[in-house]
């Protein structure tokens, strides 16, 4: 008897395990990097650490976005998507990057024309993620 509740509960354990691991897949940023001087970008990374996917999605979704539609000067530097679960769709939210001239601050613009210019704190954590580097001031 003790081994028939052994194996249930091993068995409950290990379905529970791949419920959650299944609810991490997909859960990954990709990010382009835009080439010379065209507006055409090229696959430069993928994220696939949860804690730094997580982190850039929170950075993201809390930062103070506005609803208006900005004329950037010049082509983003890097492009990059995610994963964007609703309770009723999942959906694939693409954003384009800009470092500021300044090297201090991200500029990212949806393609719903909202815009949002990140602290530098969340600016360096986030191009970090993306990117693996530092933000150079």
């Amino acid at each position: 008897m003790k081994k028939i509740i052994l194996f249930f509960s091993l068995l409950g354990v290990l379905l529970v395990t791949s419920g959650c691991l299944n609810e991490m897949i997909g859960q990954k940023i990709t990010v382009q990097k835009r080439t010379v001087e065209d507006n055409i970008f090229e696959d430069f990374k993928e994220v696939n650490q949860r804690k730094q996917v997580e982190k850039a999605i929170d950075i993201v979704k809390n930062a103070n976005w506005e609803n208006k539609k900005v004329e950037m000067t010049r082509y983003a530097d890097y492009q990059f998507q995610f994963p964007f679960k609703n309770s009723s769709e999942n959906k694939i939210a693409s954003y384009l990057l800009w470092v500021s001239p300044n090297g201090e601050n991200l500029e990212i613009v949806t393609d719903s024309d909202r815009y949002v210019k990140l602290t530098e704190q969340d600016s360096a954590n986030l191009y970090e993620i993306l990117t693996g580097e530092e933000l150079i001031k």
